[in-house]
């Protein structure tokens, strides 16, 4: 078990103007001559967080990092009631991660990220394979619908309790309904406090199927968040989730072919309740040049041994070129 590289702060930072009325915040860390990489956070609407910076060697690696439309320090913020929705969507973000790369004057960079970053990594690498030197992913999803109906509604095979709770939470829907878009609905609601218990009791089912990994522990990674960042996350997941992220079903697997000759490490936990191994699994038999490596004995969350594998590649593809 290897340590973290220590931390560090950005050397440059600024905001961007994306259009439609949206600014992303970014920071760059690390060596400004190095390696290029950038970090595709989770969520959607989770924001990047300082403790990415660490699994860069920061004399090699040109780090950026930087927050999605509506979270983090980026403008306007979904926790916002006003805020509008339309011009959020994967399509917007692909173009921004590009708007980025050009604004920072870099060629091809490295792509790291997890869960939904894993999602939006893979829709922008088969936009601009061209533009892509390496991707290092853990925890991999695709959004597919069947992924988004496993999470909020199959994972409550293992907990009905707390499913029918999560389920009752969107009032009129039925078992067999579409609660995802129900809380989506919700979190739109003029009234505060109802925006308020929707992304209350979106974040408490959330840490509800992460139980399994956080047990023995007081953490709640979704429901600890402060109440603006936890409006955010669960009013984009929502909004993200009810539409399918706006992709065709299956179209990251079925396009899989387009990542041909883009190394790729995958690191995924068997006990991932969350995101099932399964499409880690599908994704690395579609990716030439994929390298799966599956932890046995961790989760969504991940932990000593998944930061391990990706701290590994990561240092490996430094000492590339």
């Amino acid at each position: 078990m290897r340590d973290l590289y220590p931390p560090i702060e950005p050397y440059d930072k600024g905001m961007l103007d994306v259009g439609d009325g949206n600014v992303l915040y970014w920071e760059a860390c690390g060596n400004p001559e190095g390696r290029p990489a950038v970090v595709v956070h989770g969520g959607p609407g989770s924001g990047c967080g300082p403790g990415a910076r660490q699994y860069f060697d920061p004399d090699r690696y040109r780090v950026v990092l930087f927050d999605q439309r509506g979270c983090g320090r980026s403008t306007p913020h979904a926790a916002d009631p006003t805020t509008d929705m339309r011009h959020n969507t994967t399509e917007h973000l692909v173009a921004d991660m590009e708007r980025l790369r050009r604004h920072l004057g870099i060629d091809r960079w490295l792509l790291y990220g997890g869960s939904w970053g894993s999602t939006l990594i893979l829709a922008y690498a088969q936009q601009h394979p061209e533009r892509v030197s390496e991707i290092v992913i853990s925890g991999v999803t695709t959004t597919r619908r069947s992924e988004i109906d496993w999470l909020y509604r199959g994972a409550g095979r293992f907990f009905p309790e707390e499913w029918e709770r999560f389920l009752a939470g969107a009032p009129g829907t039925p078992p067999g309904g579409d609660v995802v878009g129900a809380y989506a609905r919700l979190l739109e609601h003029p009234d505060a406090e109802v925006r308020e218990k929707a992304a209350a009791d979106w974040c408490a089912w959330e840490d509800t199927v992460l139980s399994g990994e956080t047990r023995g522990s007081a953490a709640r990674p979704y429901g600890d968040r402060p109440p603006r960042a936890r409006i955010a996350l669960a009013r984009v997941c929502s909004h993200y989730f009810s539409h399918g992220a706006w992709l065709e079903e299956g179209a990251l697997l079925r396009d899989a072919h387009r990542l041909a000759g883009i190394p790729g490490v995958l690191v995924h936990g068997w006990l991932d309740l969350a995101g099932p191994l399964g499409t880690a699994w599908e994704l690395a038999r579609a990716w030439p040049g994929a390298e799966l490596v599956v932890v046995d004995d961790e989760g969504h969350l991940g932990g000593a041994t998944t930061r391990d594998h990706v701290l590994a590649a990561l240092d490996r593809f430094a000492a590339i070129g």
